[in-house]
């Protein structure tokens, strides 16, 4: 008859390292996971970004070419949408702002960026100023989206508005030619 003392199973569950990497596996994988989740978001959102940005300057390209022309809002949003196509319902998520910047008495423009609150109602446009020929204008573009996973990662990291979209922001300045 054998004794098993107590101490002598703890001792060799002890020295056991059948399973060890099993705890290795489940400490690390979620933070790989989130890793994987937070590289498809960005993915998305550079792309996005990218879109919205070619669809600006392209745009203010045509504005500062079409000498004599003063495009209006709707215009330039509807050409803006058009150029980027992977802006979820752009028409109602983008918002424009054109400013003039006075080179002589210089002042920053407004740091904070017009954009919609779906959570809000709706406000009017901040400021749409075609200019005059040869005035400096800054044209901001804010295009809301929401986030492919909100709730992990990347995706919960962005700041949101109250209906859970993210903002993506594109400027571009140029010169009112002259006609």
């Amino acid at each position: 008859m054998s004794k098993h003392h107590p101490f002598r199973i703890l001792r060799r569950f002890r020295k056991d390292e059948d399973g060890s990497q099993v705890i290795d596996f489940a400490i690390m994988l979620p933070l790989f996971i989130m890793a994987m989740m937070s590289s498809v978001e960005l993915g998305f959102i550079s792309i996005k970004h990218m879109m919205l940005e070619r669809a600006l300057d392209l745009t203010v390209r045509e504005i500062r070419l079409g000498t004599g022309s003063a495009p209006q809002h709707n215009d330039i949003k509807d050409k803006i949408c058009a150029r980027a196509p992977m802006l979820d319902n752009c028409e109602n998520n983008l918002r424009l702002e054109m400013v003039k910047l006075n080179l002589r008495t210089w002042a920053n423009p407004p740091a904070t960026v017009d954009c919609i609150d779906h959570s809000e109602d709706v406000k009017p446009v901040r400021e749409f100023t075609s200019g005059n020929v040869n005035d400096l204008m800054l044209l901001r573009a804010c295009a809301l989206f929401k986030p492919i996973l909100p709730g992990s990662g990347l995706g919960k990291a962005l700041d949101k508005d109250g209906a859970g979209y993210a903002a993506l922001v594109a400027q571009s300045a140029f010169v009112q030619e002259p006609k």
